[in-house]
């Protein structure tokens, strides 16, 4: 039974949970994990969630305070840095979940504390974004897919059980997904063509919602993930294509995905984990990736003017 959460990472998907949590549970059973100026930031400014400031404790982890349900809602340049901070909050029975895109976070976190710890998560179609201490989230739609591997080697049906319930008890839009890894690959395809279009030609998702260069390689970006899946055993669709397309046309055009949030911000973007990985991975099964490595340039020598 989870009874207290801890999440690291006050950005869009970690308010948005949280604000959800605390609902559920109230402040004292929340805290959010943050350090240094951050902490002093969050602290004296608060975080927004459309339009309300939302009821969350923060705190350094200083207090050692063990929890059952450990969120990782950080960039992925930050997870490092992250684990360090939440070492302290991981006890036996704690249970992790990744909020980050790509496909490679679980394998991280189950390094560092344990991966009969962690349970395989992906959210697809919801996006909140931020500004500043300000979170909004306009639609509704979307879900949280968890679920674990077909080989459960690590027993953890009853973990993944009272994720989904707890989840579902928060009036969170929680599928217990028996296709975790296929959910995974699909939302890194999907990642890595619109966040990464949207970040080369600077526009909003309206950018990659009409016909023209930005949509082309957003599509062709995501054809390469394709090709790189099928090698990694998971098969991505003609199907799985045109329904991660139905997203994408399903957003709100003013809105923007994070990467061009991050890039407006100035911050480190994540195509280390997006293009870079797609690049990493063709480069073990001798494939060729020219689309991701274009993009790959492309946003290094835009981070390079910041």
């Amino acid at each position: 039974m989870i009874e207290n959460v801890t999440i690291v990472g006050a950005g869009a998907m970690g308010t948005m949970v949280g604000d959800a949590f605390v609902k559920l549970l109230g402040p004292e059973k929340v805290r959010f994990l943050a350090d240094g100026d951050r902490l002093a930031r969050y602290q004296a400014e608060g975080i927004y969630y459309n339009g309300t400031r939302c009821d969350f404790r923060f705190t350094d982890g200083s207090e050692e305070e063990e929890t059952d349900l450990l969120i990782f809602a950080v960039k992925d340049p930050a997870l490092a840095d992250a684990m360090d901070l939440a070492a302290s909050s991981v006890g036996q029975d704690t249970i992790i979940l990744s909020l980050l895109n790509g496909t490679t976070s679980e394998e991280t976190l189950g390094l560092r504390f344990g991966m009969g710890k962690v349970i395989p998560t992906v959210t697809r179609g919801m996006d909140p974004v931020r500004e500043g201490n300000t979170v909004v989230r306009r639609g509704a739609g979307g879900n949280i897919f968890v679920g674990i591997p077909q080989e459960d080697y690590f027993d953890q049906a009853e973990m993944l059980d009272a994720v989904v319930e707890f989840l579902a008890a928060a009036g969170l839009p929680v599928v217990k997904e028996p296709d975790i890894m296929h959910i995974m690959w699909s939302k890194f395809m999907l990642n890595v063509g619109v966040n990464q279009a949207c970040m080369m030609f600077e526009v909003d998702y309206e950018g990659v919602q009409k016909p023209g260069p930005a949509r082309d390689l957003m599509i062709a970006a995501m054809n390469e993930v394709r090709k790189i899946s099928a090698c990694q055993g998971v098969l991505l669709t003609q199907k799985d294509l045109q329904e991660s397309l139905a997203v994408v046309d399903s957003l709100a055009p003013d809105s923007k995905p994070s990467m061009r949030q991050d890039g407006l911000a100035h911050r480190k973007t994540e195509v280390d984990m997006f293009a870079g990985a797609v690049i990493r991975m063709a480069d073990r099964f001798g494939m060729s990736v020219p689309v991701n490595e274009e993009i790959y340039q492309k946003v290094k020598e835009m981070e390079k003017t910041w």
